[in-house]
């Protein structure tokens, strides 16, 4: 079993997760909204609900959220990161995942134009506008993963 310190970070940063998200995961505070969203990309993927709740701001915060091991995560992609302007942010992002669930089996792209604010120092997600679609991909597109090989030959069904 690979240990998580040695494998790549789910963000796409092409860094070790202990040196990118992971050390957010750890309890360091993310320095701006970005790296705030590449940590809860992260966490989603590696199924760190505890961590998504931590970051969430107590206003929109849900009482409990679940793991869900039905979904795949597998790209995360930045559309714009704006600088923060004092203590609010915006990143919008686009991230695609494999639902193995009835409901969303198959390819999809979640989409949101997440907020953020800084209170006591840290940053908080408040909240976003998602929308979610569905993608059919044919087996010689690229990999949604990102890997630049054909699907059919990476994360192909």
């Amino acid at each position: 079993m690979t240990r998580t310190t040695d494998v790549s970070c789910p963000c796409g940063s092409d860094l070790r997760l202990a040196l990118c998200c992971g050390r957010y995961h750890q309890g360091a505070f993310a320095p701006d909204p970005e790296a705030l969203m590449r940590s809860r990309y992260s966490a989603f993927a590696l199924g760190l609900s505890d961590y998504l709740l931590a970051t969430w701001h107590p206003t929109t915060r849900p009482a409990e959220l679940a793991p869900d091991p039905e979904t795949e995560w597998k790209s995360l992609t930045i559309v714009s990161a704006e600088p923060p302007l004092g203590d609010s942010g915006q990143v919008h992002f686009r991230a695609c995942f494999y639902g193995r669930g009835r409901e969303q089996k198959g390819w999809h792209v979640l989409e949101e134009a997440s907020r953020f604010v800084k209170e006591q120092q840290r940053w908080w997600y408040v909240d976003g506008s998602p929308s979610l679609n569905r993608l059919k991909p044919r087996r010689n597109d690229p990999c949604l993963c990102g890997s630049g090989r054909k699907l059919k030959v990476c994360c192909g069904e």
